[in-house]
């Protein structure tokens, strides 16, 4: 038999048919007190995580970039002429930048021809003033020298960039009579030499022996360089300690338009024969510095680009 829906009577309240009807369509209407600050809370936490995120990323960024200018690869800038036309630092024009790696040397020794960046020798230093005292607190001056290679603070070092032209053992003097540095006896090929002004006479000096762990190092404008020629008085006193030498001068960096290797021939090779100055074991690690320059760089470019900066600078 059919159900037949009944119609409420007179007495009777329609709601109490259905009882659960209201009163779930007025918990829809309104949200749980509870379900509100949940949200709320959720909220907080996005955006505190947030914070916590970027401060992670900001604080690991300049970690990567301290330990890879410690260890792997610095930027210093060119602001003298002293090394024209290999690297640009004139004034009044967008000076180089170049990226110089700490890896190559671990594995050998500076070899004729190479461009390297190295601290001012205690002779070359000798009478100049000026310089900040380096702090005597261990903490205070591993900040120092971070904020150095973050470009955040001036160090207060002097740092030189020049190519060497011989090494420990070697003679060296000027000049022959077709005005070429020689080296043992023997004439030097230097086609990167840049002759500024409208002599290209060089000034004689030597003959002087470099000590042992020591080079002779000369700027490519010949004629407008104070390099071991006369720092520390010349002669011996001139060449610089192995030690002192921070790295190779692998790539100009900046500007883009200058992007590019930096010439490292060897002067030696034609006069001296190329096996008895660089032998076939020293190419893998200096092929390994060209792997810092990709890493390095970009942290570089990561963590100086937004701020004002205070360069490591190269010396005339």
């Amino acid at each position: 038999m059919a159900d037949v829906m009944r119609s409420p009577g007179p007495d009777e309240d329609p709601a109490e048919e259905h009882p659960n009807e209201e009163a779930g369509a007025e918990r829809g209407d309104q949200p749980r007190s509870g379900e509100h600050d949940s949200s709320k809370r959720a909220k907080k936490g996005k955006k505190g995580s947030f914070w916590w995120e970027l401060f992670v990323l900001v604080g690991t960024a300049l970690l990567l970039t301290v330990l890879l200018q410690m260890f792997v690869a610095r930027v210093f800038v060119i602001p003298s002429e002293s090394m024209m036309n290999t690297l640009q630092g004139c004034p009044g024009c967008t000076k180089d930048r170049i990226l110089v790696d700490k890896i190559t040397y671990r594995f050998s020794e500076p070899q004729p021809g190479d461009v390297v960046v190295f601290s001012g020798p205690t002779t070359w230093m000798e009478g100049q003033s000026g310089d900040a005292a380096a702090p005597s607190n261990p903490v205070a001056g591993f900040f120092l020298r971070a904020g150095s290679m973050l470009h955040l603070v001036d160090s207060g070092e002097k740092d030189f960039v020049k190519r060497v032209i011989a090494t420990g053992g070697q003679t060296v003097e000027c000049c022959d009579e077709r005005n070429r540095v020689l080296v043992d006896g023997e004439p030097l090929e230097e086609p990167y030499i840049h002759w500024s002004g409208p002599s290209k006479k060089q000034e004689e000096f030597g003959p002087v022996r470099v000590p042992q762990d020591h080079l002779w190092v000369m700027g490519d404008n010949r004629n407008n360089s104070l390099d071991s020629r006369y720092q520390g008085g010349g002669g011996r006193a001139g060449a610089v300690p192995v030690d002192d030498v921070i790295g190779k001068a692998q790539f100009i960096v900046l500007p883009p338009t200058r992007w590019q290797g930096i010439d490292e021939e060897n002067p030696q090779a034609m006069a001296l024969g190329a096996e008895s100055v660089r032998g076939e074991g020293d190419r893998l690690p200096g092929e390994l510095g060209y792997l810092t320059v990709i890493p390095a760089f970009w942290a570089y470019r990561r963590t100086v680009s937004p701020v004002v900066r205070t360069d490591s600078r190269e010396h005339h």
